[in-house]
């Protein structure tokens, strides 16, 4: 799988996860402490997060980084 394909499953994964667990993207920026601007560019697929946005998304929603990336096509329960 190639690098681009990674961060459409990123952007995929991550508006799922947080659409399907409630969340508005304010209260993610809020709770990881991420620009709600820079999580909005990041579902539109127009960001790559750094490794500690990564994996403070994944903290947050109690999630894989390999879910987040596309590498775990698992849904979280």
């Amino acid at each position: 799988m190639l690098f681009g394909d990674y961060m459409k499953n990123f952007a995929e994964h991550l508006k799922y996860i947080r659409t399907s667990k409630g969340f508005t993207q304010r209260q993610v920026a809020e709770g990881t402490k991420i620009a709600e601007r820079i999580i909005i560019r990041y579902e539109r697929g127009a960001g790559k997060p750094s490794f500690d946005k990564l994996w403070a998304l994944a903290d947050f929603f109690d999630v894989s980084v390999d879910y987040l990336m596309g590498r775990d096509w698992n849904p979280p329960n």
